[in-house]
């Protein structure tokens, strides 16, 4: 589920991956399982917004219609699903393996934001950690931690982005992979993403972040 540093991150963050899993879903009504919705509650507000019929599973979801408190593994209803959306969850799961396969039986579209902690080099932290602080300095207080390298330490376990896609590649055809910044949600302002944005475009910092939309063959 996601870590301590995302389970802060800023609401605009979550509408952008919603415009995201929607552009990649048949039309309403369709069912839509939501994985590791977490206590805010995921995407499926807006899937059931816009007509969608949403199921979304997470030891701490919110109370609600749409909410069921278990893990995918628990999950008692079988479908089917027109797909299955993973906001920041990949990453941690364990074991992977059996975990895709029940995706892949639920839904034959799978649709994921992910970020690889592995991609964060010398460049992207030196640049995260002076951004922090020129923030800091301004009066800001950024949701994420003020320093990777103790963070990497404690997250080594995490997946990364070789073995994710290499285990994705053995149950979907791969329709969707974009790169996309995400240390900018850890700092918690707007222009962070722009200066990412315009930093990975130029060649200066590697992506961290991606999305996925995946087709079971």
């Amino acid at each position: 589920m996601p870590g301590e540093a995302d389970a802060k991150l800023c609401k605009p963050c979550a509408v952008d991956f919603a415009d995201f899993v929607m552009r990649h879903l048949p039309d309403p009504p369709a069912r839509v399982l939501e994985v590791g919705c977490g206590e805010e509650g995921g995407v499926t507000p807006t899937l059931a917004t816009a007509g969608y019929e949403p199921l979304a599973i997470d030891p701490r979801a919110p109370a609600g219609r749409w909410y069921r408190r278990v893990t995918l593994e628990e999950l008692d209803d079988d479908g089917p699903f027109a797909a299955t959306v993973c906001g920041r969850v990949l990453h941690h799961v364990r074991p992977l393996g059996p975990a895709l396969d029940r995706l892949a039986g639920l839904a034959p579209v799978l649709v994921a934001d992910e970020f690889s902690w592995d991609r964060i080099d010398d460049p992207a932290r030196d640049w995260y950690e002076a951004r922090y602080r020129d923030l800091v300095a301004d009066g800001h207080e950024p949701p994420g931690p003020p320093g990777l390298d103790e963070w990497r330490g404690r997250h080594e376990h995490l997946h990364v982005l070789e073995t994710l896609r290499k285990e994705l590649a053995l149950r979907y055809d791969e329709r969707v992979f974009e790169p996309r910044p995400y240390l900018y949600r850890w700092l918690g302002d707007g222009s962070s993403e722009e200066l990412e944005s315009r930093l990975i475009g130029d060649g200066t910092l590697r992506p961290v972040g991606w999305r996925y939309v995946g087709e079971r063959p």
